[in-house]
């Protein structure tokens, strides 16, 4: 599709922001909406839902009566995986549509929004429901008079709570296993971008899933999203975002019900480059493009570069080279690759971060400044800094945006004890010919994910989550299943 095709598409897009409840559109029961606007240009979108806790009510009363009776958690496993694998077919079907409101309403590219986030929705869906058909309870090994069953049981009703950098992506990795297991959903995006998850719950429904089985509540944080982790009806709480909101969700767990709750949070992840690294050029690009992707709002991007002194210089030159492919432009034009920063909020919260780099000593060797102020919408330079040391605040705190803060090192210890020292463990990387310091340096790295002689490598097979203040929650593989289940003992004597 053209440029001019996703504009006129874009321009012709009737936005339904009403909530999703008991199988039906509604709007909040306080009447109150939010303007939805887009960060490529500034345009309104349309208007949202302000729910809040009455809304929650009525969401979860309707999570909880589809659980109790039963009428998707009493399917067998075979019929829930046939009804996700329809749900992956129609987000497929329907891709097009989803990825133009997840380019709008977030500012990616919409080349990715398709080839990336539909792509992984879609999959992720298929996968778990391909995979609920084939996992096995457990007969312990007791005693001949006696025989007991180990069953895994769904917990009843999740409530999921998304950020807005993937919003269609982070909302498959908890719905998909949570629905699988057999729970009921509620679904709370964020209000930054809440329109791919309001359509999921439209086509769920096409898919087959019975009403009120998954819900989606657009709204604020504080009112929504808070009045989920307090509610006394929720069994079990998921969160994706920020370490500051996930440690409120775990105290509003503990002061409601102890409902379950799983984080998974921030990230200020470490990229060590040595000097005997295999393939140099393939280092770069990856160094560059892993961080400036979906313009640095990834909890996962590798923000913080250690590059080996003896090949630092070699190392930016050719970095500089790939700055200008970067540049932010038409998140609607399939060529660009690096789109708008999700709102204004944001936008001011990176600019304060270069400021900070610049004021706190480290040397702006690329971008730095606002681009394309024209258009009305939020967009940065990819942004590289140099002669940054671990005291900085662009080298301690999460910035969410498309900054790259280059450390140097002499010893590959050193830079392991800098990249560890961190409240942060979500991802790693280290590049090295020598295999025995490169398993020595992972085994020592704390983080969740560390990559060897690449960056990204990614799959729904195995387990995204972090170490310390990253959270102690697994998305994606089959360790999943261990959030949204119980396991029950059934002890029968027999003898």
């Amino acid at each position: 599709m053209t440029t001019t095709s996703w504009h006129e598409r874009a321009s012709s897009l009737q936005i339904d922001g009403r909530a999703f409840i008991g199988g039906e559109r509604v709007w909040a029961k306080s009447e109150q909406q939010f303007e939805n606007l887009s960060p490529i240009d500034g345009r309104k979108l349309g208007m949202v839902a302000r729910c809040d806790g009455a809304d929650a009510d009525l969401a979860v009363a309707a999570a909880r009566a589809a659980f109790e009776d039963r009428r998707w958690a009493g399917k067998s496993p075979a019929q829930r995986k046939r009804t996700l694998i329809k749900f992956a077919d129609l987000v497929q079907k329907y891709g097009p549509e989803l990825a133009l409101l997840e380019t709008l309403d977030m500012g990616k590219p919409i080349k990715y929004s398709q080839s990336v986030d539909v792509g992984a929705t879609a999959n992720c869906l298929r996968w778990y429901g391909e995979a609920i058909d084939k996992i096995y309870d457990e007969i312990a090994p007791t005693a001949a008079n006696s025989l007991a069953l180990i069953t895994r049981e769904p917990v009843g009703v999740v409530a999921a709570i998304v950020p807005w950098n993937y919003p269609m992506i982070m909302a498959a990795w908890k719905i998909a296993p949570a629905l699988a297991a057999g729970n009921s959903v509620v679904l709370k995006p964020s209000e930054k971008s809440p329109l791919t998850a309001l359509r999921l719950a439209e086509i769920a429904l096409e898919a087959g899933l019975p009403p009120g089985v998954f819900n989606v509540l657009p709204g604020y944080g504080h009112e929504a999203g808070a009045a989920l982790g307090l509610h006394m009806d929720v069994d079990c709480i998921g969160f994706t975002g920020s370490t500051r909101i996930g440690k409120q969700i775990l105290q509003m767990a503990g002061q409601s019900n102890l409902k379950r709750a799983w984080t998974e949070l921030g990230g200020k992840s470490a990229n060590i480059v040595c000097a005997d690294c295999p393939d140099l050029d393939n280092a770069v690009e990856a160094a560059i493009g892993s961080i400036y992707f979906n313009q640095g709002e990834s909890c996962n991007a590798p923000s913080r570069l250690f590059v080996e002194e003896s090949i630092k210089e070699q190392f930016l030159e050719k970095a500089m080279a790939m700055m200008p492919a970067f540049q932010p432009g038409d998140p609607l034009d399939e060529n660009t690759v690096m789109g708008a920063i999700v709102d204004a909020t944001q936008l001011k919260t990176v600019m304060g971060y270069i400021e900070a780099g610049q004021s706190g000593g480290a040397k702006l060797l690329s971008g730095g400044r606002q681009a394309r102020t024209d258009t009305g919408g939020y967009y940065v330079e990819p942004t590289l800094f140099d002669q940054v040391d671990s005291s900085m605040t662009i080298a301690r705190e999460e910035i969410f945006g498309p900054v790259l803060s280059v450390l140097s090192f002499t010893d590959v210890k050193d830079a392991v004890k800098q990249a560890n020292a961190t409240p942060y463990g979500l991802q790693a990387a280290v590049w090295t010919a020598d295999i025995s310091k490169a398993i020595q340096t992972a085994r020592a790295l704390r983080a969740g994910t560390v990559h060897v002689n690449q960056y990204d490598g990614d799959d729904i097979t195995v387990p995204f989550g972090g170490y310390k203040q990253s959270g102690n929650g697994r998305d994606k593989s089959l360790h999943a299943f261990d959030k949204y289940t119980e396991l029950k003992t059934t002890w029968i004597q027999i003898g």
